[in-house]
């Protein structure tokens, strides 16, 4: 389960320890920790045990010997451990085409005879497991986690710091962000709020709470290194990915995934999410998702039932020495918009193709990441000042944003029958139909909660052929034709690269 990306010379592996990987333990030399200890000739921050404030100690007189004063984090991490969870996801079996039983149902679709040439072995088989973190939001029983987390999963069990232990349902998920949103049946529990990342400085203090190695309640301390960053991580999951992650040197390992990035008020900063490492391991270099989107994502989802987001409808690009001399450009920080998408509410506002936008209500924009953290804040129809630097003179406009707009894309709030099934599906291009070598389809683009997750292996990419041998043509004939079946249901198809036909059985 655990995912491994590059980042230039080491991969980005996402902290999420796989059921049918076990860590390696090695026994190493004393390693070399963050001091603990700071000097109060330096400004710093002190988390008081009563949680009442922070305070700054005052700086010696000059020629005075400095004394060292410990930092201490004993306020935040009881705080965070408390309302941190251990997540176990049992996966659906690890099954070959060979190994697939179909149900007596459907075998007259296939003449009576196992489609796949060969009869399933008997005996149940091993479900996988995976084990990640999850931080309480709500006394109710709320819980935020990653995408990645809760992803393929056919159950999920929650062990809270109490050891006790509940059964967990997906309230709902967005890979844009890797955040998901679970819930357990429990009353008056510990939660932790959400802090403003947008105020988190640099060189800040911050713990990671989670359970890594299936270590529960496990605190590490750091700084923030690094704020923005985009790493690429969530490219393949994601239609239209967020990255703006908060980067810290907090040790964060596989099993952390989900977990608490909190400051030293024990408020919720961040959603740790994944590490940069050559091993696997941590090595430096943890990443967190804000909580200014972890927020929006959670909130949305527990309103509306999916995330409301708002687009500008630009293609950007980020401003640098290179584009700052060959535009002839009056700004050296920002993104220039390079095109419009349809229907671009950017366009619509009077920006233009060349604008360096420098500012969205008022906040800073150094680049990509922070354009779309700012913008990821906002829904459909929220009105944005973005600010844009044209030719040197400085221009601020009002943006109305809108939504995504996909027309061949099936809209599965409109069909109780794709909500049911937890499916996003999509035309075929020409292009694809050639590559492919068929004639028509319609193709997954999403996987959600629901029966195609729960009960069957199918993943993304998959193009759907046939529904009970009855020829495809599109999402929305896809769409319509699933809506009036009742019972027992076929999907015949195929996946991208592979011409050996895939069957699944579904109930409705």
């Amino acid at each position: 389960m655990t995912n491994f990306r590059k980042l230039t010379a080491v991969a980005l592996a996402s902290a999420l320890l796989g059921g049918t990987s076990y860590a390696t333990y090695e026994h190493f030399g004393k390693p070399d920790t963050i001091s603990t200890w700071v000097s109060n000739a330096t400004p710093f921050i002190k988390a008081r045990l009563d949680g009442a404030a922070s305070a700054k100690a005052d700086a010696p007189a000059a020629g005075a010997p400095a004394a060292m004063i410990p930092a201490d984090f004993s306020f935040a991490s009881k705080k965070a451990t408390a309302a941190v969870v251990h997540i176990k996801s049992t996966l659906k079996p690890e099954r070959t085409v060979s190994q697939m039983q179909i149900p007596d149902e459907f075998r007259d679709l296939f003449g009576g005879r196992n489609p796949f040439g060969q009869q399933a072995p008997e005996g149940k088989m091993e479900k996988p497991q995976a084990t990640g973190s999850g931080v309480i939001i709500n006394p109710d029983g709320y819980i935020v986690t990653n995408n990645h987390v809760i992803q393929g999963a056919e159950t999920l069990e929650v062990t809270l710091a109490d050891k006790h232990t509940y059964k967990a349902k997906v309230i709902g998920s967005d890979p844009n962000t890797d955040i998901a949103l679970i819930k357990i049946e429990a009353k008056n529990l510990p939660a932790l709020s959400f802090g403003n990342s947008e105020n988190v400085e640099v060189g800040q203090w911050v713990l990671a709470v989670g359970n890594p190695y299936n270590l529960t309640s496990t605190v590490t301390a750091g700084i923030v290194s690094a704020k923005g960053r985009s790493i690429n991580i969530l490219g393949e999951n994601a239609k239209a990915p967020i990255e703006s992650f908060i980067q810290t040197d907090a040790a964060v390992n596989p099993g952390n995934s989900g977990g608490a990035l909190v400051d030293l008020n024990g408020n919720l900063i961040g959603i740790n999410t994944a590490i940069a490492s050559q091993t696997g391991s941590f090595a430096g270099y943890s990443f967190a998702v804000p909580s200014s989107i972890a927020h929006k994502v959670v909130e949305d989802i527990s309103k509306y039932g999916s995330v409301q987001r708002g687009y500008l409808g630009v293609g950007i690009s980020e401003v640098d020495a290179a584009k700052v001399k060959s535009f002839d450009l009056k700004v050296d920080r920002g993104v220039r918009v390079e095109n419009f998408a349809d229907q671009s509410a950017a366009k619509e506002a009077g920006i233009k193709i060349g604008d360096v936008i420098t500012k969205i209500d008022n906040h800073d924009i150094a680049g990509v990441p922070q354009l779309q953290e700012a913008v990821a804040q906002h829904k459909p129809s929220d009105k944005v000042n973005v600010t844009v630097n044209r030719d040197g003179v400085e221009k601020v406009l009002s943006v109305t944003l809108k939504g995504i707009s996909e027309p061949s894309v099936a809209d599965r709030s409109s069909s109780a029958v794709m909500e049911q099934l937890g499916v996003e599906l999509k035309d075929l291009t020409n292009q694809q139909k050639k590559e492919y070598g068929i004639g028509s389809g319609a193709q997954v683009t999403a996987i959600n909660a629901g029966k195609i997750r729960q009960g069957t292996d199918m993943e993304e990419g998959f193009v759907i052929t046939k529904i009970d041998k009855t020829p495809v043509a599109n999402a929305r004939e896809a769409v319509k034709m699933l809506q009036g079946k009742k019972g027992g249901v076929m999907i015949e198809g195929l996946y991208p690269g592979n011409d050996e036909v895939q069957y699944f059985a579904i109930g409705l």
